[in-house]
């Protein structure tokens, strides 16, 4: 088995390069790789060889409490020591200040590592922003420090069995009582709703204040502590854990609230708009999930098919795997895609960072989540083909990459809402400036050949009574489109042929999807 090796170099490369992060005002090169190494050295030492224990043991719920598989305690513990969980909190609040950047950067090596554990600790910054943007500052003063610390985990409870992607159908329900608030209901779906990393947790939870009929309008934000001011627990219960293909490690926990005091956070009313604040982040985090799955199932590929000796060459000579044509082209494929849902996210991340296109930034997030999870399942499974019997073996564990990436295509919005997304709320009204700021930017870097099939597809879908009928079809051109503004910036990269070659291949796609979209 591939033992677990941080991308730092192409995390860097892709950083600088590509994403165009020596814009950013507050830019350090070396200190960025410096952050990255460090993080890298402790993932592939601590963090990386739990994934199989993970896996294999899964999380456990005794007495109403989950248990973590063995060495999760210990390696958060460390974790938490080091200092990572306030990487980007701000100073004044006992963090360490570091953007979005150096985020993207450790959060990708930790998914890459260990995703299942990745997910358990991966909303705080989240929750913090949430904090920073609509908390009082009692709340901030109170809150923010114990999750910089790590001594605080949280979690983001917005699913219930009614309602999924429909946040309007949320029936969980919040009373005011007296000066404070009281919760009563279901939340599913809920990852790391409990765990024994840390004694306490913080809970994000959308509840409704509004009547039954309200909808989203209905719906305010709560902070709910797991414990209460006088050390009693909070009447939260988990009262399942969900079995799922993969994510092992990871618990998915169903929880009852019975009465649980609960905070205000923000209005009244706009709990909605408070919670895009941590979903916006986690669909960016999700993004490079993905990209970590991609990569991790291209190395351990290329390690195998570097090694295994089948057939012979047209020399005659005995031949690698990745001497065959078909598994260089499946290879190629696999890196180019890691890499290119890389300079995605990593364009997005650097254009939030700098806060001067959020349009941009507003039709480039849907693009990164849809491609980077889409690519994440297809390099997995071009991973275990390369493989052959070997890979749907779980010796070499490219099968556990294909089973814990899967969910990066659900969660935080489905691959088919983001297209839907794209083709239809980012193409109205004066949501489409997103649009026009895409245009703008592949305009200036894409071939215009490439960009005359996109902007024609657009055209169409204007005028169009029907544009969700479109909408993978219009994802699909976006991102072929993307792809072609940003390949340039690889051409001083080693990879550089194999992204040209995977492009070549699907060169012809441009048109077909254009086509499609246009005829009627």
């Amino acid at each position: 088995m591939k033992p677990f090796a941080a991308p730092v170099d192409d995390i860097l490369f892709t950083l600088t390069e590509v994403g165009g992060a020596a814009s950013l005002h507050d830019w350090d090169g070396d200190l960025m790789r410096e952050i990255t190494q460090a993080f890298a050295s402790f993932a592939e030492g601590e963090i990386a060889p739990l994934d199989e224990v993970g896996d294999t043991q899964g999380c456990r719920l005794e007495d109403g409490r989950v248990i973590m598989p063995d060495g999760f305690k210990q390696a958060y513990a460390d974790y938490a020591e080091q200092g990572w969980p306030g990487l980007t909190v701000p100073e004044e609040y006992d963090g360490q200040g570091m953007g979005g950047v150096a985020l993207a950067c450790v959060s990708e090596v930790f998914s890459g590592a260990n995703h299942s554990m990745q997910m358990v600790t991966g909303l705080v910054p989240g929750a913090v922003r949430t904090l920073l943007d609509y908390g009082t500052e009692a709340q901030k003063s109170a809150y923010i420090p114990r999750m910089a610390s790590g001594e605080w985990l949280s979690t983001m409870c917005l699913t219930e069995p009614g309602a999924g992607s429909d946040l309007g159908r949320i029936r969980a329900r919040a009373v005011q009582d007296g000066d404070a608030w009281k919760i009563t209901g279901e939340k599913i779906f809920i990852s790391g709703g409990d765990q024994d990393m840390t004694d306490e947790i913080f809970h994000l939870v959308l509840a409704r204040t509004g009547d039954a009929d309200s909808g989203v309008k209905g719906l305010s934000l709560f902070i709910c502590l797991s414990h209460l001011p006088d050390g009693s627990r909070n009447p939260i219960t988990v009262t399942r854990i969900e079995e799922k293909m993969g994510l092992h490690a990871s618990p998915t926990c169903q929880m009852a609230f019975d009465g649980v005091q609960a905070e205000l956070i923000g209005e009244e009313g706009a709990g909605l708009k408070a919670m895009f604040t941590m979903m916006n982040h986690a669909r960016i985090d999700v993004a490079l999930q993905g990209v970590a799955h991609a990569t991790r199932a291209h190395d351990i590929a290329a390690a195998y098919c570097a090694e295994r000796v089948q057939g012979r060459g047209a020399d005659g000579q005995p031949a690698t795997l990745d001497q065959h044509a078909d598994v260089r082209n499946m290879l190629n494929e696999m890196r180019a895609l890691s890499l290119l849902g890389r300079a995605i996210s990593h364009l997005a991340i650097v254009e939030l960072e700098k806060e001067s296109d959020p349009m941009l930034v507003e039709f480039l997030t849907p693009i990164a989540k849809h491609f980077c999870t889409e690519s994440a399942s297809r390099a997995a499974d071009l991973g275990i083909q390369c493989l052959g019997g070997y890979g749907y073996l779980q010796e070499y564990r490219v099968e556990q990459v294909w089973r814990d990436a899967r969910i990066c295509r659900i969660y935080e919005g489905a691959s088919g809402i983001h297209a839907l997304t794209l083709t239809t709320r980012l193409l109205q009204g004066r949501a489409a400036e997103a649009a026009d700021r895409f245009a703008a930017f592949t305009g200036a870097n894409a071939p215009a050949e490439a960009v005359a099939h996109w902007t024609r597809a657009r055209a169409a879908l204007a005028g169009s009574t029907d544009a969700a009928a479109k909408a993978a079809d219009f994802m699909a051109l976006s991102e072929w489109l993307l792809l072609r503004a940003l390949a340039p910036r690889f051409q001083s990269h080693a990879a550089a042929p194999e992204i040209a070659s995977y492009l070549a291949r699907n060169d012809y796609m441009g048109a077909v999807l254009s086509d499609r979209i246009c005829a009627g």
